[in-house]
């Protein structure tokens, strides 16, 4: 490798890398006026007309031969870097073709597995063919130099990231929108036996053209489908540590396997947050440790029912987001389809309701949900409340009144708490504060025994519910929901009560 010493040398070494044509070199000298001109000038020249981007001008001036071509494509300058790989500008000499091109870093060449998972990225991307993720146009290797690269569609536009580093967020319609792109996606990877394993801002571009694509789907596992969320391999240590931390941090806190589809829906459900606020709900760190700690998740919900409430997110928004981020991997949408149908559902709502004031009732019929450990008072409660004209759902379980709220919410709960003790006044809260946050009303009516009235003080606490100590009477517990219901019907049932002695 020799330095080119003016003018002239430059020249000469363009031509060779096969830069300019050497008719074009004469011309460019002729008008130079100066053979013996710093090489610098004549590629500053080349510049000027827009033949060589600096990338080339400072690889030609240190005298390097090879890089300025990949597979016939010309690489004109760096848009990207990363800890594998760096990406680059580049088009097509013989159509003008814009394309990106990524390269493996020289520093993995000697390790025989970097190299395979970056040729594996290429090859899982040549199968995926859709408007919401980045093509692979080749994968090969160049023989001159070694060098590993993939050719990819070059979106004109930037990344979500950077996006927001500019803008500081995304209006909540738009946001709603690239995140509906994104998710079609991954609907058509996950049908073809993929999930992508790096969700982040920075994976999602979105174009001049407004598109949202998916990028990057270098660490994506092969499934054998929704049902098993089984990967088609099994990962050794080293391909472990290749995960992400904050992936592999949630797979361990909620024990399923590297691969579920109910991963990449919970980081986009990451990502939707934070195009609407700006912020992120889990913290960034680049401590190790803290990334994997299983507390770092279990702060996510109560730290989204904060910020969705600071930020005035609407109800149906916080319900989509607090559903796709469930810690419980259960409790969130179980399929990109299904997540997809439901941020559809939102934007239709909020299209349709734009300009009118919000309503804080919840969706559908009026309905009520009922915790009652004794089956006698089940069976009264329940004829009761339907005769008025509720839907009436029922579950001795207090957890279970907290977790139907926060997928559908309903209208109206009533605790017995007489049995259900700590665990009933708890869920009382709770949906209380479901509510708020997601800026619905819900009339909660929690019963307690008279042995219980130490809890009358941290029930009043808790907001706008009503605590009612035995001896109870149905016809209280009607007057109650009908200030909120005014639709119900009225009774003339007869009245015994709701007492503990019957329990």
């Amino acid at each position: 490798m020799s330095v080119p010493a003016d003018a002239a040398d430059a020249a000469q070494l363009a031509v060779r890398c096969g830069l300019i044509a050497e008719s074009l070199s004469r011309e460019l000298l002729y008008e130079l006026d100066d053979n013996k001109a710093p090489a610098a000038e004549f590629t500053r020249l080349l510049e000027r007309k827009g033949l060589l981007t600096p990338l080339q001008s400072n690889k030609l001036l240190k005298g390097e031969t090879d890089g300025y071509f990949l597979g016939g494509y010309r690489v004109l300058y760096k848009i990207a870097s990363g800890s594998f790989g760096r990406v680059y500008r580049g088009d097509d000499p013989r159509t003008g073709q814009v394309v990106a091109v990524k390269v493996l870093r020289r520093r993995w060449l000697d390790t025989p597995k970097r190299i395979e998972s970056f040729e594996r990225e290429g090859r899982l991307g040549m199968t995926l063919d859709h408007p919401n993720i980045v093509r692979i146009l080749a994968v090969s290797k160049d023989q001159q130099t070694g060098a590993h690269f993939i050719v990819m569609e070059f979106v004109e536009g930037g990344n979500i990231r950077d996006i927001l580093q500019s803008r500081k967020k995304i209006e909540l319609d738009e946001s709603l929108r690239i995140m509906e792109e994104a998710v079609t996606g991954l609907v058509y990877a996950y049908g073809r036996g993929l999930t992508h394993r790096d969700i982040k801002p920075s994976n999602i571009l979105l174009g001049t053209d407004k598109v949202a694509k998916l990028v990057d789907f270098g660490l994506a596992e092969v499934s054998t489908g929704p049902e098993t969320m089984i990967v088609g391999r099994k990962e050794d240590k080293d391909e472990q540590a290749e995960r992400t931390v904050d992936y592999a941090g949630l797979e361990r806190a909620t024990q399923v396997k590297s691969g579920d589809i109910r991963s990449d829906i919970y980081f986009l459900g990451h990502v939707l947050f934070e195009m609407i606020t700006g912020q992120p709900v889990l913290p960034h760190t680049k401590n190790a440790q803290t990334r994997m700690s299983r507390r770092r998740f279990e702060e996510v919900e109560p730290a989204l029912e904060r910020m969705a409430a600071a930020h005035h997110i609407p109800g149906q928004v916080t319900r989509l987001l607090a559903k796709a981020m469930a810690l419980e991997p259960a409790q969130r949408y179980q399929t990109p389809a299904a997540f997809l149908e439901a941020i559809k559902a939102v934007r239709a709502e909020l299209k349709g309701k734009a300009g009118q004031p919000k309503s804080r009732r919840a969706d559908g019929p009026p309905t009520v949900f009922v915790v009652e450990p004794n089956p006698k008072l089940q069976d009264r409660l329940r004829d009761y409340l339907k005769s008025i004209g509720l839907r009436v759902l029922m579950s001795i379980d207090p957890e279970q009144a907290v977790k139907r709220y926060q997928t559908v919410p309903y209208h109206a709960l009533v605790i017995d708490a007489g049995d259900a003790g700590k665990d009933g006044l708890w869920a009382y809260k709770r949906v209380l504060k479901e509510a708020e946050v997601m800026q619905l009303d819900c009339t909660a009516i929690l019963i307690l025994n008279k042995d219980q009235e130490a809890f009358v003080e941290e029930a009043m606490a808790a907001g706008a519910g009503e605590v009612m100590v035995r001896p109870i009477y149905m016809r209280v517990i009607h007057e109650i929901l009908k200030d909120a219901i005014p639709e119900l019907k009225s009774t003339e049932e007869s009245d015994p009560g709701i007492e503990a002695e019957e329990e």
